[in-house]
């Protein structure tokens, strides 16, 4: 680790006298309402391009960064394993930051981590320098993300992690930056092409940054055997959430049930009071034996009120378990033509709950 106190004098140099006039584009210099920039207006078409033109250069942007995400790959070495590990020790969060592009990266990052079992959320550099330094703190690890490695707006959050021995993981695709230097894991990108022609537009070097992102989210992910419960847990809402949902979650523990005995005419008033529109019959041992559908009173209609749940009923109804997803209960219902299922418990015939297709379009998951 660097010395504690070191300081990180050429973040700011670099901007230290210019006006701002002269600050490159990217400077939260902006011009007045209503008017523009004259390089923006300016700006025309020269020529008028085709649609083949169009589609020519996105297959020429998509197998730059796709050739990009290969030797970065190829790559990786010990410093990956090293930042996993930093991560793994630490008792805090992952603290991500980054400016500009880097930062719409590094909220990407530290969502990422948050949703696969890693504490994480982004800090915005310069927010930091002005108070939200204390969200950093001892036990916490610092994942600076910086193209360049010189931004300057990055010089107080780095030096605050020196000063109270934050560990710091950086990344940036140039060896010996200031970043790469005080860190202490060095992620260093490979030296790759832009996608733009002109090499000035962060594309190849972000995507590259995005994948090393969720290279260790994953890698962290998998070592801590992160499942889809646990996902889960993090992702309630939304179709992904709907998607993730337990026929547990949305069953009803009220069932409604008779015994094989009970005359139809008090079966029909069981099954009208309930809603569900289907009744469960239950015998002696507390186990499920059967159900009464609307179909069963169709086929049952001559001397219907003469009969008892038991002469009516289908013997043997598909169930299905409460920890079973609640996806899997819709492709059951939709494979057998049913809008009900009873919940047995797993293993064993007793019933537990009734789910009806309504719990799981009210839910979202058809």
């Amino acid at each position: 680790m660097p010395a504690k106190g070191a300081l990180i004098t050429p973040f700011r140099s670099f901007f230290a006298g210019r006006p701002s006039e002269e600050r490159p584009q990217g400077s939260d210099e902006r011009p007045a309402e209503g008017q523009t920039h004259g390089v923006v207006q300016n700006m025309t078409s020269s020529t008028s391009k085709s649609g083949t033109d169009f589609l020519a250069t996105a297959r020429r942007v998509v197998a730059r960064e796709a050739e990009a995400l290969a030797i970065l790959g190829t790559a990786l070495d010990e410093s990956f394993a090293r930042a996993a590990d930093l991560i793994l020790q630490a008792k805090g969060r992952v603290i991500v930051s980054g400016m500009g592009k880097s930062g719409h990266i590094a909220r990407k990052i530290a969502a990422t981590f948050a949703s696969t079992g890693t504490p994480a959320h982004f800090v915005h550099p310069a927010e930091a320098s002005h108070g939200d330094l204390g969200m950093v703190a001892r036990g916490d690890v610092l994942l600076v993300l910086s193209n360049s490695g010189e931004t300057p707006e990055l010089a107080d959050l780095v030096a605050h992690s020196r000063r109270f021995s934050i560990p710091l993981i950086g990344i940036a695709g140039r060896e010996g930056s200031t970043l790469l230097r005080q860190s202490d894991v060095a992620l260093l990108l490979p030296a790759a092409p832009e996608a733009c022609e002109t090499g000035i537009v962060p594309t190849t070097s972000t995507t590259m940054t995005l994948a090393l992102g969720d290279a260790l989210a994953i890698a962290l992910m998998e070592h801590r055997q992160f499942t889809p419960d646990h996902f889960r847990i993090f992702h309630p809402g939304g179709k992904l959430g709907a998607k993730l949902l337990t026929v547990a979650d949305l069953m009803h523990s009220t069932l409604p049930m008779v015994t094989p005995d009970t005359p139809m005419s008090e079966t029909l008033l069981t099954i009208t009071k309930s809603g569900f529109g289907v009744v469960g019959v239950r015998d002696a041992q507390g186990y499920l034996c059967g159900i009464v559908t609307d179909g069963d009173l169709r086929r049952h209609m001559d001397g219907l009120l003469g009969l008892t749940a038991g002469e009516v009923m289908t013997a043997g109804p598909r169930t299905i378990g409460p920890e079973a997803l609640a996806e899997k209960a819709l492709a059951v219902m939709n494979d057998r033509k049913i809008t009900c299922l009873f919940v047995t418990e797993a293993g064993g015939k007793t019933p537990v709950g009734i789910l009806h297709i309504h719990d799981l379009l009210r839910a979202g998951v058809a």
